[in-house]
C-alpha cells in the first residue's frame, strides 16, 4: 500500500480509502446500500488497517448520523492510535428538518462539525469537506466558516465534493486574497465508464495543486465484473434498488469487456483491474472502497498489487475516452507548436 501526499499538505494518505457508506442502514436509500452494524463494520476497519490503510471517509448524512457513529465505536473498540489513521468527513447534506438545517453555510457547518466530532467521539477531523454545492450561500461565507474551525482547531484540512472546475477556483482565490484556509481536496465521481472530470476538473487540479479523491469507483457496482452487456446479472445487485450514479451503459459494456481479458491475463478481477486503472491516473491521490463483506474488502485491496502494462492501459484508453469537445478539440489544434517547442526544450535540459 502506497501513501501519497494530500494536495499541497504535508499530510500522507494512503493510496486507498475505506468508504463508509455501507454503515448503519436505515431507511431510504441507506438500507439499500449496506446495513452493517458495529460488529461487522469493526472487522471491515481492522481489515483495511491491517493491508496499510490509515485512511478512512464518511459523511454526516450517511444513514442520518449511524455511519460516522459506528466509525468512530470502530476506532474506539480497535483501539486504534488516533494519529496513526486520517479520518474525514463531510457536511452540507439534511440532518434535520429545519430550514437551516442542510447546505454550506456558516450556521450549519458550525453545528455539523460539533455534531460529527460527537458522534466520531474525537476532538479533530482531519479532512472535513464541504459535500456539495450550495447556490444559496455565497463561497466567501464557506470558505470562511471553514477556516474558523482550522483556527479553533476542531479541523486540520478542508475540501470540497462535487463542485466544478470554476467554483472551486473562485473559493481558491478567496481563500488567498483573504489568507484563509484553502481547499486541499477534491472528492470527485471517477471511473474508466465515467471520465467527465479531465475535461476541466483534472487540468484543474493539477493547476492548483489539489489532490483527488475518488468516490464509487466501480460505478455503483456496475464495474465489478458482475454483470454482461445489457445488465444481466444485476438482479438483486445495489443498482437493482439504487441506480446511481449515471452511467452510460454502452461505454460501460465496452469497458467490461476490454477488462475481462486484462483480469484474465493477472489472474485478478475484473474489480481490481477496474481499480487499478484509476490507481495508475496521475491525478488520483486515494481511491475510496467501500464493502459489505470481508472478501468483498480483500478483493478490492488486491487492486494495489496490478500493474497494468503501457499497451492495457492504451487498450482502456481506447475504449473509455471521451469524445472531443469544445474547446478541448481547439486547445488540441492550437497548442500543438508550442507543445513540440516544450517537448524539445526538456529534451535538451
Amino acid at each position: 500500500m502506497r501513501n501519497h501526499r494530500l494536495g499541497r499538505t504535508g499530510l500522507f494518505v494512503s493510496e486507498l480509502c475505506l468508504g463508509t457508506m455501507t454503515f448503519g442502514g436505515g431507511g431510504g436509500i441507506w438500507g439499500k446500500i449496506g446495513e452493517l452494524q458495529q460488529a461487522d463494520a469493526d472487522r471491515l476497519v481492522g481489515q483495511a488497517l491491517d493491508a496499510g490503510i490509515n485512511f478512512i471517509d464518511t459523511a454526516d448524512m450517511y444513514a442520518g448520523g449511524l455511519s460516522e457513529q459506528i466509525t468512530g465505536q470502530a476506532l474506539k473498540n480497535l483501539k486504534v492510535p488516533r494519529d496513526n489513521v486520517v479520518l474525514a468527513t463531510k457536511v452540507f447534506g439534511e440532518t434535520g428538518t429545519g430550514p437551516n438545517a442542510r447546505g454550506a453555510s456558516r450556521s450549519h457547518i458550525l453545528d455539523g462539525v460539533k455534531a460529527s466530532l460527537k458522534r466520531l467521539q474525537l476532538d479533530h477531523i482531519d479532512l472535513y469537506q464541504i459535500h456539495g454545492f450550495d447556490p444559496a450561500t455565497p463561497i466567501e461565507e464557506t470558505v470562511g466558516a471553514l477556516d474558523q474551525l482550522v483556527r479553533h482547531g476542531h479541523v486540520r484540512y478542508v475540501g470540497v465534493s462535487n463542485w466544478a472546475a470554476w467554483q472551486i477556483v473562485k473559493a481558491l482565490g478567496i481563500a488567498e486574497r483573504r489568507n484563509l484556509a484553502r481547499f486541499e481536496s477534491l472528492q470527485a465521481y471517477y471511473t474508466l465508464a465515467g471520465r467527465d472530470l479531465e475535461r476541466e476538473l483534472v487540468p484543474m487540479l493539477a493547476s492548483e495543486g489539489l489532490g483527488l479523491m475518488v468516490w464509487s469507483p466501480l460505478a455503483g457496482g456496475l464495474l465489478s465484473g458482475k454483470y454482461d452487456r445489457g445488465g444481466k446479472g444485476e438482479e438483486g445487485g445495489r443498482r437493482t434498488h439504487f441506480d446511481f450514479p449515471p452511467v452510460d451503459r454502452d461505454r460501460a459494456d465496452r469497458c467490461i469487456e476490454a477488462m475481462r481479458p486484462i483480469a484474465e491475463a493477472h489472474r485478478v478481477s475484473v474489480a481490481q483491474v477496474a481499480l487499478a486503472w484509476l490507481l495508475h491516473q496521475p491525478q488520483v491521490t486515494s481511491v475510496i472502497i467501500g464493502a459489505k463483506r470481508p472478501e468483498q474488502l480483500a478483493d478490492n485491496l488486491g487492486a494495489v498489487n496490478v500493474t497494468l502494462s503501457a499497451a492495457q492501459l492504451a487498450a482502456l484508453d481506447e475504449v473509455s475516452r471521451l469524445p472531443a469537445e469544445y474547446p478541448g478539440w481547439m486547445f488540441e489544434r492550437q497548442g500543438e507548436n508550442r507543445r513540440k517547442q516544450l517537448a524539445e526544450a526538456r529534451g535538451r535540459s
